[in-house]
This record gives structure tokens, C-alpha cells and sequence, in this order.
């Protein structure tokens, strides 16, 4: 037999009356951080070393603006074929074959493990290293020949040194991505008649592309930065040269035509950033580990109905 006063089972406890948990030294940092941005931003605008007046005159120059185009080429077209190279190098390492995973890691470990510039001061060298290219039979009749000297092509140089360059990051990219998904779904799909090109086409890849588009784009954006280095080539024709080489050198104003490059920098790679965002965002579909509110509903009414 039940207590007359105690409560009965079927009534709801009590509202809890939660007080939020106050932080003020939150707001004493937040002030403190906002006064000092404050500072900054009225310093660099009433500052003249900066040349605002420069840099409005600049930012919309033709000389600027055919770097920002010439700095967009670079960096699609060495992507494109470092992407495409990766995904090869990634066959080719995965490969059971021992000649091909060995040269791949050979590949990979060469370009990964020596610095950008020196890359492209080393393309920049290949027509005096390699002066004359001829194919034909040995010590015999040549069939082709070409004197790298009289040629002057330092454009497809740069995108060849970025694009060898950003092949061995996204092989490895590619790989993590492949080997992220289980052995399991490639087995089943094999296993359905598919063949190991539809299967990776249609059931590996599709999931591996969660883990690869995040650092791909970040990719993109680094190699957006990296094309600054051209001038290792030499290519003086991208954004930072026309901006810091050629304009600055000549009105001996640099500072503006920085804040001018890295102005041009900034908008392209919040562009990138927001396109990342979609992707990421379109490949990451049925694999959020948020509840919608359908679900949420659903959930809440399936907790009543059995507390009821």
C-alpha cells in the first residue's frame, strides 16, 4: 500500500530552475581584446607609412589585376594536374606491384621532403642543365630535337615545379581518404559483379571524399599562396611580382602594394573557403552526427510514450 503523500507516479517532477554559471573575467578579456583591435585599426588608419591613398590608387590597377588572373592560372592548372598525378601516384603505391609502390614512395619522399622554392629554382635551371633534348636511336639518327635555350617558356615551367610539388601531398591526401573507408565495402562490391574501377568508382570513392575534400581545399588555398614563389623560376608576371617587383620597386612605396597583394590574397581565399564549405557540407550527406528536428521530434515522443 502506497504513502497518501507521496507523489503519484504518473505526475511530472518539478521545473529545475537552472541559473547559468556567470564568467565576467569573459567579458573583461573580450573588452580588453576589443580596445586593443580599436587601437590597432585607428593606428594602421591615421599612420601615413601605410599609403592608403597608394593603396586605393593600386588595388584596382590593370598591372594588379593581370597578376590576380595570371596567380589564378598558376594555381588551377598546377592543382588540376596535381591532382590527377596524385591520384596515380596513389594506384601506384597501393599497387602489389613492388616497382611501382617503390617509385612512387621515392617520388613522394623526394618532392615532400625538399623545399618548394629549391624545386622551382630547379625547373627554373632546366634549360641550362638540360640545354639540347633530342630522341632518336642511340649513336645513330636522331629524330627529334630541341635546343631548351633558344625556348623561353618560364610560365609552364612554374605550373610543372607547383604541380609536381602539390602531386605528392595529395597522394598521400588520396590515400588517407581510400584507406578511410573499410576493406569490407570494396570485398561487397567486388563481390556483386562490380569491377575494381565501378567499385572504387561508385562505393569507395563517393565515402573517401568525406576525408579527402577537407585538405584539399586547404590545399588550394596553400598552393593560392604558394604561387608567390614563382619568381624562384623565374616568372615575374603573378601578384606578389607585379605587386612587390615591378610597382612598389618603382614609386618605392612597398607597403601599400603589400597590403594591395595580400588585399587580392585575402578576397580569392575567403572565395575558396566558402566553396570548401559547400563541398564539405554536400559529400558530408547522412553522416552528421547532428539529430534534425524530425528526428529530434520523433525521439521525444518515442521517450513520452514509454514514460507514459
Amino acid at each position: 500500500m502506497s504513502d497518501a503523500g507521496s507523489p503519484s507516479p504518473s505526475t511530472p517532477p518539478e521545473a529545475i530552475d537552472a541559473v547559468p554559471l556567470r564568467h565576467p573575467w569573459r567579458w573583461v578579456a573580450a573588452a580588453v581584446i576589443i580596445v586593443i583591435v580599436g587601437l590597432f585599426l585607428y593606428g594602421a588608419a591615421t599612420n601615413p607609412a601605410y599609403g592608403w591613398s597608394t593603396f586605393l590608387e593600386y588595388l584596382f590597377n590593370e598591372r594588379i589585376l593581370l597578376g590576380v588572373a595570371n596567380t589564378l592560372q598558376l594555381t588551377v592548372y598546377s592543382m588540376v594536374i596535381g591532382i590527377v598525378l596524385g591520384v596515380i601516384l596513389t594506384i601506384m603505391r597501393l599497387s602489389d606491384n613492388f616497382v611501382l609502390s617503390a617509385v612512387a614512395w621515392v617520388f613522394l619522399w623526394i618532392f615532400r621532403g625538399t623545399p618548394v622554392y629549391v624545386q622551382l629554382a630547379f625547373w627554373g635551371l632546366m634549360p641550362t642543365i638540360y640545354q639540347k633534348i633530342q630522341l632518336g636511336v642511340p649513336f645513330g639518327p636522331s629524330f627529334f630535337h630541341v635546343d631548351l635555350q633558344n625556348l623561353s617558356f618560364p610560365f609552364a615551367l612554374a605550373v610543372i615545379g607547383l604541380a609536381l610539388n602539390e602531386a605528392a601531398y595529395m597522394a598521400e591526401i588520396v590515400r588517407a581518404g581510400i584507406t578511410s573507408v573499410p576493406e569490407g565495402q570494396l570485398e561487397a562490391s567486388t563481390a556483386l559483379g562490380m569491377s575494381w574501377g565501378l567499385a572504387m568508382r561508385r562505393t569507395v570513392l563517393p565515402q573517401a571524399m568525406r576525408v579527402i575534400i577537407p585538405p584539399t581545399g586547404n590545399e588550394v588555398i596553400s598552393l593560392l599562396k604558394t604561387t608567390s614563389l614563382v619568381t624562384a623560376v623565374p616568372y615575374a608576371f603573378d601578384l606578389y611580382s607585379i605587386a612587390t617587383r615591378e610597382i612598389a620597386a618603382r614609386i618605392f612605396e612597398p607597403v601599400p602594394l603589400l597590403l594591395v597583394a595580400a588585399t587580392w590574397y585575402l578576397v580569392i581565399t575567403s572565395i575558396l573557403m566558402v566553396g570548401q564549405f559547400y563541398l564539405e557540407r554536400y559529400f558530408s550527406r547522412g553522416a552528421s552526427r547532428k539529430l534534425s528536428p524530425k528526428q529530434l521530434e520523433a525521439l521525444a515522443k518515442a521517450q513520452i510514450g514509454t514514460t507514459a
